[in-house]
């Protein structure tokens, strides 16, 4: 590994960019970018200002954390969700190989259909059921033609202390009403922007000395639960700790999705299979409820 790493990250604001920050810096040098950056491009709809950006920074490891990642608005702005979620990540893939550098990027279990039981594994055939999953699907595919020296990390769920949240959402409700219904037949993993922030940190010290491992990697937390599961461990906790709530522990009741219809069809089945990532990182992923467990902490 070089002396001194430079690491281009895009994406900077969101929940997982702001953790990567924290997560990257003892790696080496860290450009963080965002839409709203001066003097180097981190708009993913000017894609000649991103290949120009990768270009004067000459990184070894780009970190692409920017996505379009309104799955219901997807659907009525298609043409800028392909842009933001397919052709940026293409130009930076090409670019990237152009200079000689990793590229770091995530997608999604919406590439799965979300059918059957069994968690998704990376050797699955992808059949996403919206724009959304389509779109990142397309992303993954220009990155993989174009730049070999990669690491694309498939995650679900995503969560973290800064910014919205689902728990955020569940608290919010739980105390100004006395009964919530939530979804209970999707499945998946809630997974912390800090736990995929701190495994892309140590992935990228290891690919940068064995590029062998390159590739794509499913990465979630532990375990699985539902929407309804989510949420009642939320609220039990925060009822644990003092917070006073309206919603009884007994007046979360479970309804299939079809009571909450949306633009865009969501997978029942999003659990992910981190056998993969696991072996060939030397990793053990913390249960899901560890990690909201902490989040928790730090809001409540």
């Amino acid at each position: 590994m070089k002396a001194q790493v430079t690491i281009l990250l895009f994406g900077k604001g969101g929940q997982l960019g702001w953790e990567l920050q924290r997560s990257l810096a003892p790696l080496g040098k860290v450009v963080a970018l965002d839409r709203h950056s001066v003097g180097l491009c981190g708009d993913f709809t000017n894609l000649a200002g991103l290949a120009a950006t990768v270009a004067a920074v000459r990184p070894d490891v780009i970190v692409n954390a920017a996505a379009h990642t309104a799955v219901d608005k997807a659907e009525s702005e298609p043409e800028l969700a392909r842009t933001i979620n397919a052709l940026a990540p293409g130009v930076l893939a090409e670019a990237a190989q152009r200079i000689g550098a990793c590229l770091v990027h995530y997608s999604t279990d919406y590439v799965f259909d979300g059918s059957g039981g069994q968690p998704w594994k990376e050797t699955d055939a992808p059949a996403p059921l919206n724009v959304y999953g389509a779109t990142k699907l397309e992303g993954e595919q220009r990155i993989a033609a174009a730049c070999p020296n990669h690491l694309i990390f498939r995650t679900s769920w995503v969560y973290a202390a800064h910014g919205g949240n689902f728990a955020k959402t569940m608290l919010r409700l739980a105390k100004e009403r006395e009964r919530l219904t939530v979804i209970d037949d999707q499945v998946g993993a809630p997974t912390g922007a800090d736990l995929l922030a701190d495994v892309t940190a140590h992935a990228i010290r290891s690919v940068l000395q064995q590029p062998q491992l390159a590739g794509l990697y499913h990465l979630v937390a532990d375990g699985h639960t539902s929407w309804h599961g989510y949420a009642q461990f939320v609220i039990e906790h925060a009822r644990r700790v003092g917070v006073e709530l309206k919603t009884a522990a007994d007046a979360i009741e479970p309804v299939p999705t079809s009571a909450f219809p949306t633009p865009a069809t969501r997978p029942y089945n999003s659990r992910l299979d981190t056998g993969k990532l696991q072996g060939a990182f030397g990793l053990t992923l913390p249960a899901w409820q560890q990690g909201v467990e902490r989040m928790l902490t730090e809001i409540l």
